[in-house]
């Protein structure tokens, strides 16, 4: 009794220390990595400057790069500005992040996740790789960075740098996602390959969708291999129909409708901001576009307030053209794309209406795409991406072992919660 007493002291001891000592490890991980993320901000708007030269190149070509100091554990991360196009095709400069993890690349170079990020608004210094910490805002980074993938997270075209607003067009948000790809895969020391996956949440999930829709064409050296979206705003004219008179309508819309009157106004009759808002609305909403969404959301709401129920806009832009062809035009599954689709929503959603993108999944599926849709019953907008993470790992696990088995071992093996799409069946949702 006395020697296995002390054994299992021993053992207590010896995992009490190991605890402890990685504890320390991860706490000073993270103290340096505020450290450099501190130190980066004495020059970062040196960064992100540019003249409009830059912008003439080859769509994913490198305009250059800068090594973060504060990179997450066990990885390497750099700022990159590089070259991108909008829906017409016009030369555009675009910036994001760049992360890979330090283990040894596999041959043929490390699989790159391009993120899309959801609503952080519309302004310069909304951009996610500008602030404090660029990586906070990429749903599964460390995850991602675990299975030895590369992670490349665009800003879309419009933030960071100068540009035109790119809000929910989702041509030139699908082109700055497939166009980082590009360019992560121009810094040498990343090691990365063509296997491409999108993952893309909210905005993102729009953003990630029409990079599949348009890689084949737009980008076909990159071997698309998996696309995932949380709550992608896929179905703009459900999306605005259902928020018209509450105060996401407004600050959605005053996001939308002034990129849209800056992207179409010149060459769409009835695109103007005047031609849909009210007076008040007019008034206000160039004051919320300057605002950041996630740090502002108390003051955006104090602007937007006096503009619900009716105060918005001058008529419903989804029964109003051109609103809504604009609207129709830039939702996504008009075009279909080889490669599995994994969509997660959660039902307690609030913004995207959960039958909104259960319609999508559907559609897409009798396009023929390989659709798997999970919906989490206790997820709302904010937490769907991260409660959507061990489905969406595993079923991405699964896709990238074996494309030739992967489609039986879905049906075989699913995560709690998923339901297989076919085009010939609908869905039994199971909520776990």
């Amino acid at each position: 009794m006395t020697l296995l007493r002390r054994h299992g002291f021993r053992i207590a001891v010896t995992f009490f220390a190991f605890s402890l000592a990685l504890l320390g490890t991860l706490v000073a991980s993270t103290e340096l990595r505020l450290i450099g993320n501190a130190l980066e901000r004495n020059d970062v708007d040196e960064f992100y400057s540019a003249v409009p030269q830059d912008a003439v190149g080859p769509p994913g070509s490198l305009i250059k790069t800068e090594a973060l100091l504060g990179a997450p554990f066990a990885a390497r991360g750099w700022r990159i500005m590089y070259r991108t196009t909008d829906l017409n095709g016009n030369a555009q400069i675009a910036t994001g992040v760049l992360v890979v993890p330090l283990t040894p690349p596999p041959p043929g170079g490390r699989t790159v996740v391009s993120w899309g990020h959801p609503t952080t608004g519309a302004a310069h210094d909304c951009a996610p790789s500008y602030g404090f910490d660029p990586y906070i805002g990429i749903e599964g980074l460390r995850f991602l960075l675990d299975r030895g993938y590369a992670v490349v997270a665009t800003d879309y075209i419009g933030m960071g740098v100068a540009g035109p607003d790119s809000y929910l067009v989702g041509e030139s948000a699908g082109h700055a996602v497939l166009d980082a790809v590009r360019a992560a895969q121009a810094v040498a020391s990343a090691a990365l390959g063509d296997d491409v996956v999108l993952w893309g949440h909210s905005q993102g999930g729009q953003a990630a969708l029409f990079a599949a829709e348009s890689a084949a064409t737009y980008a076909p050296e990159l071997d698309l291999r998996a696309v995932a979206v949380a709550a992608p705003a896929a179905d703009l004219l459900g999306l605005m129909e259902a928020h018209l008179d509450d105060i996401s309508g407004v600050t959605i819309g005053s996001y939308a409708f002034t990129a849209y009157a800056e992207v179409y106004g010149d060459s769409v009759p009835g695109a103007e901001l005047d031609d849909i808002l009210t007076p008040d609305a007019l008034d206000i909403v160039p004051r919320m576009n300057e605002l950041c969404l996630l740090t502002n959301i108390p003051e955006l709401h104090g602007l937007g307030q006096p503009l619900v129920d009716g105060n918005f806009t001058t008529a419903d832009p989804t029964k109003t053209s051109p609103w809504r062809e604009l609207l129709a035009q830039n939702s996504a599954g008009s075009r279909t794309f080889d490669a599995p689709l994994f969509v997660a929503q959660g039902s307690d959603d609030e913004l995207v209406v959960p039958a909104d993108t259960l319609r999508f999944a559907q559609r897409e599926a009798q396009e023929g795409i390989d659709v798997t849709y999970q919906e989490i019953s206790f997820a709302t907008h904010g937490t769907v991406a991260y409660l959507a993470l061990p489905g969406m790992l595993q079923w991405l696990d699964r896709v990238l072992v074996d494309d030739a088995r992967h489609r039986v071992e879905l049906k075989e093996s699913r995560p709690i919660g998923t339901s297989i799409i076919s085009p010939s069946t609908m869905p039994v949702i199971e909520r776990p």
